[in-house]
């Protein structure tokens, strides 16, 4: 799924906090020169407005987006911009003033400090903090990897004009030249030439790739199918000023990487659903948190009186795109699980790139005689050992609703079809999970429902999802 990088404002959410603490505390010394060391908020008004500035700066925020390029700003754009940014925060200040009738209640001496300090406060706390970023490459949001596929003529100053454009925002993976499939191994401008035109698919099948800029002169012949291969694999394919020719629904113009591109991919969102999508997760993950703190007092030491060792599971899997993250459950299998996997896999009843078994002798409490009665069966019949991935919804690896993280070796045997359902965030549930997925035994099948949700996704079908799925917990038909 994707966005377009110059929408997504909401990236910078550590400019946004900082701009919060930073005008709140300034409010709060404007109060103390003016009436002394007191309690900046201990008189009503000043705590109402307190609470307004909050609200102010929140819909400053959200209606001006003047978040977006910020790290592209200089130094003059910037103090437009935090002169803007302040004075409509101190706009809505004054006119809920003028709204209460209680503008004399206020000292207008704090105010204009306020004001002036505010706009010095706002101005260096951004260049200090881009200052920052820029000289030790960090940022807290994800980073997007990118191929570049292009034409010896164009390589290097394409490879340059990217780079330059980037401000940590896409991570180039390789180049590709589309014209001489002899240059593998060497480099251009400092990124290495990562495969032959053709073998592009493969080379994307089992790596982090987000996305592939198409740059090459004209006249230029690609191998047939190539960008609606990409697409079709969760790859978002940017050409500059051309035509893909099919699956047009989801395209749009974009600037990417100092071009203007046509930009294809499997589902389009915009910088609003992604930000209410991620409000939901962190929500969601906070309540879950709770939840799992509460049945972890009863469950973990239940776990390891059962089965000696830790009480939670972590595993290597595989996120949107190709990001490999750990997962985490509570340990419904033995210890030595993983390595009894192998001596299992004959009598793997899922048909494809997923292992399933009726009678997993593997979990906590299975008999002899294949019974699914202990403990690590009543943990997954009721999805209890779900809980702890509320901790990595809440860091970002997984979603409340997305599809299900494949484990390495999984997603090392996709085929190019099967990577199109990594276009998102996997998710603690999904379409997979309430649709009967313990009658499922066909991966072919998982994958087009994970297809048909993430080319149809939409907030009231996640909500849709997680209704469904908490009626199909309370029936007991969760994971068997």
């Amino acid at each position: 799924m994707y966005r377009k990088i110059s929408n997504s404002w909401f990236k910078h959410w550590d400019f946004i906090v900082l701009d919060l603490i930073t005008l709140q505390l300034i409010f709060a010394v404007s109060i103390m020169l003016r009436n002394g060391l007191m309690t900046p908020y201990g008189e009503d008004i000043y705590l109402q407005e307190a609470v307004i500035l909050c609200l102010a700066d929140i819909c400053t925020v959200f209606f001006t987006e003047e978040y977006s390029g910020i790290m592209r700003r200089g130094y003059f754009q910037e103090f437009k911009a935090a002169l803007k940014h302040v004075l409509i925060v101190y706009s809505i200040m004054i006119s809920y003033l003028f709204l209460i009738k209680k503008g004399q209640d206020f000292s207008r001496i704090s105010l204009a400090i306020f004001v002036v300090f505010g706009l010095i406060g706002i101005y260096s706390e951004r260049i200090l903090w881009k200052t920052y970023l820029l000289k030790r490459k960090k940022v807290f949001y994800d980073k997007r990897a990118i191929l570049i596929l292009t034409t010896m003529d164009k390589a290097d100053r394409v490879v340059r004009t990217v780079l330059k454009n980037t401000y940590n925002e896409l991570e180039v993976k390789g180049v590709i030249l589309a014209d001489n499939d002899t240059r593998v191994g060497e480099s251009i401008a400092g990124i290495p030439i990562v495969c032959k035109v053709e073998e592009i698919p493969d080379y994307i099948q089992t790596r982090w790739v987000d996305s592939m800029l198409i740059n090459v002169k004209e006249g230029t012949v690609l191998p047939k199918h190539l960008e609606l291969t990409c697409i079709g694999m969760g790859v978002t394919v940017h050409r500059k000023l051309a035509r893909v020719g099919e699956n047009t629904r989801n395209q749009q113009l974009d600037s990417f990487g100092g071009y203007v591109v046509l930009s294809t991919n499997i589902r389009m969102a915009t910088s609003r659903q992604i930000i209410l999508k991620r409000l939901m997760d962190i929500c969601g993950a906070l309540v879950g948190l709770f939840f799992t703190i509460a049945l972890g007092i009863f469950i973990a030491p239940a776990i390891y009186f059962a089965s000696p060792g830790p009480v939670l599971f972590s595993q290597m899997r595989v996120g949107r795109n190709g990001r490999k993250f750990k997962i985490y459950k509570f340990r419904s299998i033995y210890m030595d699980a993983e390595k009894r996997k192998k001596e299992l896999m004959e009598q793997n009843q899922m048909k494809g790139f997923m292992f399933k078994m009726d009678a997993d002798p593997r979990i906590i409490g299975s008999g002899p005689d294949g019974t699914k009665h202990g403990l690590g069966w009543f943990i997954r019949k009721t999805s209890i050992d779900e809980f702890p991935q509320f901790w990595n919804i809440l860091k970002g690896d997984m979603s409340l609703v997305g599809t299900r993280p494949p484990t390495v070796d999984e997603w090392e045997q996709y085929e190019h079809h099967h990577r199109g359902r990594m276009a998102m965030r996997p998710g603690l549930t999904g379409m997979w999970q309430v649709s009967g997925r313990s009658d499922i035994t066909d991966f072919e099948e998982v994958v087009k429902l994970d297809m048909d949700y993430i080319q149809n996704w939409n907030i009231g079908l996640d909500i849709k999802i997680l209704l469904k799925t908490v009626l199909v917990v309370f029936k007991g038909s969760g994971s068997k």
